[in-house]
This record gives C-alpha cells, structure tokens and sequence, in this order.
C-alpha cells in the first residue's frame, strides 16, 4: 500500500501535472473573463446595431418542422467575437513580453524551390523531393 501511495504522489506531484492543473485553472477563470466581454459589451454592440443582443427567437417553418437558425447565429456571433478578443490579447501579450527594440526572429526554415515543401534554411537537400539545393546561412 505504501509503494502505491508513493507512485500516486510522484505522478500527481510531478511538476508536468501542476502547471497542467495551474493552466486549466487559469484557462477556465480567463474564459469567464473572455465570456463577460463578449456577452455583456460586445453583444450590446451588436444589439445596438441590429436590435436586439439575442436572434435565438429567429425561426422559419419547414413542413412540420421548426428551425432555429436565430440560435446558430447567435453561436456563430459568439464564436466571431470570443476569437476576435482572443486575438487581440494574445496579439498585446506578445508584444508586452518581447523587450522593446528586439529584432524580429530569424526564420529556422524556408521553402524548397523545386516542390515548396519547408525545409531548414541550413539544409543542402530537400526531405521532400530529394532535390539538392543552396544551403542559406542562419540570419
């Protein structure tokens, strides 16, 4: 029993399984912020311009059938606008985090000029096509 709670304790201890718990816990509390912004400014925009901040109520009959495409909307809006902020946070978290004035990186690959497959820049043959080509010097 206390080679099983030793092995339990390394495997949930393991530094590889907090900063996965940590992440998860941070990705949730961030999505709740993600989801206000977008539900609660956002989606006001778009009542503002359309009139109204739900199209769940926006159906048509089919036959005896009724389809909801006011709710697939909705889905599609919601999706449009939580991408559009994830963009631009992630976009302002790169640009805080590299120091200021620090060249852009150099590329590591580039592209084969006989099938354009990416191969290393430093490469003299392409994995791809095996054709030779000129290795390029690291920038």
């Amino acid at each position: 029993m206390k080679k099983l709670l030793a092995e339990f304790k390394a495997f949930a201890f393991k530094g590889n399984v907090v900063e996965l718990a940590v992440a998860v816990i941070l990705g949730l509390a961030f999505n709740t912020v993600v989801q206000s912004l977008t539900n609660d400014v956002l989606m006001n925009v778009v009542a503002g311009i359309f009139g109204q901040p739900d199209f769940s109520s926006l159906t048509f009959g089919l036959g005896d059938a009724t389809i909801y495409y006011g709710a697939f909307l909705n889905s599609v809006v919601n999706f449009l606008l939580v991408a559009a902020v994830l963009f631009f946070v992630i976009k302002a978290i790169n640009k805080a985090l590299r120091p200021r004035g620090a060249p852009e990186e150099a590329p590591s690959t580039r592209e084969c000029p006989y099938c354009k497959s990416v191969i290393p820049i430093t490469a003299t043959r392409c994995s791809a096509c095996t054709s030779e080509v000129e290795p390029l010097a690291p920038r």
